[in-house]
């Protein structure tokens, strides 16, 4: 029986996958970076969306009511939406090279929180009064058409709005929170390893 075994080495050839402090902080670098992406993406074809509807209003002046309180619930549901967007992210970017490992994972703990406020509220707010915006506005054009072309319009829209709230919201949520619970992960796991030394 061989009595002399080499630890070091047993050691040194161990495969881990205990994280590193700069490849985290890689990871959060490109985590914000995608993130300021979407919301200047999200900010220029929300500001352009309000705008183009903005510019209907202008141009072809409707008549109803309806129609004028449609165009202003779909404005208003984008312009909150911009607002608490952009707020939440204010919190994220405020996450510097300096701060310690605690440090980080509690602003992820705040980042998660107002993700979690975005993602339930804000969202539901959105899509409600972009639901009621919609169907007012689109009211004064369908009463206009026949019978079968405004159930045709509606059920397109109505299905249009469905498909987003059952499907497209509810996977862009799993795929958010995945990224930033893998981030949040990570961090504790270097938490608690800093904590055993």
């Amino acid at each position: 029986m061989d009595t002399n075994i080499d630890f070091n080495n047993i050691w040194k050839q161990q495969t881990s996958n205990k994280p590193n402090l700069q490849e985290l902080l890689g990871k959060l670098k490109k985590f914000k970076n995608e993130n300021l992406r979407k919301l200047i993406i999200t900010n220029l074809l929300l500001i352009a969306t309000c705008a183009g509807i903005a510019f209907i209003w202008y141009h072809y002046q409707p008549q109803l009511l309806s129609t004028k309180i449609g165009i202003v619930l779909v404005i208003l549901a984008m312009v909150i939406f911009l607002l608490a967007y952009n707020k939440m992210f204010m919190a994220f970017y405020t996450i510097d090279d300096t701060q310690s490992n605690s440090e980080y994972l509690q602003n992820l703990y705040t980042v998660k929180q107002k993700q979690r406020f975005m993602q339930t509220t804000m969202l539901n707010l959105y899509f409600m009064m972009l639901f009621l915006g919609i169907c007012l506005y689109m009211y004064e054009y369908t009463s206009q058409m026949t019978i079968a072309g405004g159930m045709a319009a509606y059920g397109i829209t109505l299905a249009w709005i469905a498909l987003n709230w059952f499907y497209i919201r509810p996977k862009t949520i799993k795929k958010q929170q995945a990224k930033l619970d893998g981030l949040i992960n990570k961090f504790e796991e270097l938490n608690d390893q800093l904590k055993n030394l």
